[in-house]
């Protein structure tokens, strides 16, 4: 394991100690509660390995919520001429 590989999994182990290894997603009727997964809440290009945008997941709930990147709306205009004509 790299340098970078050797942090995530630091990253992923201090995250699912500090959330006592219970999944935070909680999708009714798919959560198993123990988790096994970290899951970033934020896009990871945005985040990177930051924990504090990064909590502890099922398997189950991870994987139905998938890609965080694919819920971000669109960005809204800031000002008039952003607006479309």
């Amino acid at each position: 394991v790299g340098r970078a590989g050797a942090v995530a999994i630091l990253v992923r182990a201090g995250v699912l100690a500090r959330d006592g290894h219970r999944c935070q997603l909680r999708v009714p009727g798919i959560c198993t509660t123990r988790a096994t997964h970290a899951h970033h809440t934020v896009g990871r290009e945005v985040s990177g390995d930051d924990p504090a945008a990064i909590v502890a997941a099922c398997a189950a709930c991870n994987l139905h919520v998938g890609d965080p990147r694919r819920h971000d709306p669109a960005p809204a205009p800031r000002a008039w001429w952003d607006e479309p004509a």
